[in-house]
């Protein structure tokens, strides 16, 4: 089973035509649904409200086969996401994280955490702590997925807690974005690479339309992005993030006991999976909202 730790709530998406559309989303609960989608045994650890846009993000979780662990909170999270003509969203939020002690569920192969859940205090704490509980025995998958306007008071806590969560991943999926944030003053490249070698297995730095490029000891492997008609950017890091995870399972490759495989990753089977995980992408900015591909839908 794989666990998702961190926030779930409703994107009120503002085009820029003026219409407006709401979705179920949260960079967690995306991947959640993501793996859901593609057939993968998922719990989402998250706050939830028993008000209007709660039972939207369980309506949602429920149709896709994500078990929900529920931390209740009065009022569930939204954000303002303002898409630009080219479909790239900038975030507005109104989210409090405070799940507390979060309990050790049984069978759990693989923990992923990252974005506002692994950043936000108090609960980035409890996440954090849960991790460390979970890591001898799970692999652990981790997206920074940085969100400046809710930690920029907090940046120096919020950086270097992130780079504790990456120590603890075994794969990390970050962005160019995440890395221009988190070590403004180096190449996003050089970073990603440092990581590798110090920590993760992997570590793939996306580079939106510039495709992307997974990085291990041994080496790196480069891949294009798929072409595709963007409508919207909203849940394409996360979708390549579900990709990611679902193919490394399917590769046999997320059990704790296969960790020395994992590290040893040769470039063909990284190639396969991570061109899983950009058609997995692809597939999410041609449509609006954060829509899940199933398995049939990214079929070669």
């Amino acid at each position: 089973m794989i666990l998702v730790v961190g926030e779930a709530l409703v994107d009120v998406v503002q085009r820029p035509d003026g219409s407006t559309a709401q979705h179920a989303g949260g960079s967690p609960a995306n991947v959640a649904v993501g793996l859901g989608r593609l057939g993968i045994d998922v719990t989402l650890v998250a706050s939830l409200g028993d008000d209007r846009y709660g039972q939207l993000i369980r309506a949602h979780l429920d149709a896709h086969g994500v078990r929900l662990a529920n931390q209740p909170v009065t009022r569930t999270a939204s954000a303002i996401a303002h898409l630009g003509d080219d479909g790239s969203a900038t975030y507005d939020f109104d989210i409090a994280w405070d799940p507390g002690r979060i309990d050790l569920p049984d069978g759990v192969t693989v923990v992923h955490t990252g974005s506002i859940g692994a950043t936000l205090a108090p609960g980035a704490a409890d996440v954090e702590d849960l991790v460390r509980r979970l890591a001898p025995s799970a692999i652990v998958t981790f997206d920074p997925n940085v969100r400046p306007t809710l930690i920029d008071d907090d940046r120096e806590d919020a950086v270097a807690r992130t780079e504790r969560f990456i120590t603890l991943a075994d794969v990390v999926k970050v962005s160019v974005e995440d890395v221009a944030w988190l070590r403004p003053e180096e190449a996003p490249d050089d970073v990603a690479c440092g990581w590798a070698e110090a920590g993760p297995a992997i570590v793939v730095l996306t580079r939106g339309a510039q495709g992307s490029t997974a990085f291990t000891r041994s080496g790196r492997v480069d891949a294009a992005a798929a072409p595709t008609r963007v409508v919207d950017t909203i849940g394409a890091g996360d979708s390549f993030m579900a990709g990611l995870i679902t193919a490394l399972h399917d590769e046999g490759l997320l059990k704790a006991a296969e960790r020395p495989a994992l590290r040893t990753i040769d470039r063909e089977t990284l190639t396969r999976v991570t061109s899983f995980a950009t058609r997995a992408a692809a597939w999410v900015v041609s449509r609006s909202g954060a829509q899940s591909p199933s398995r049939e839908q990214l079929s070669p």
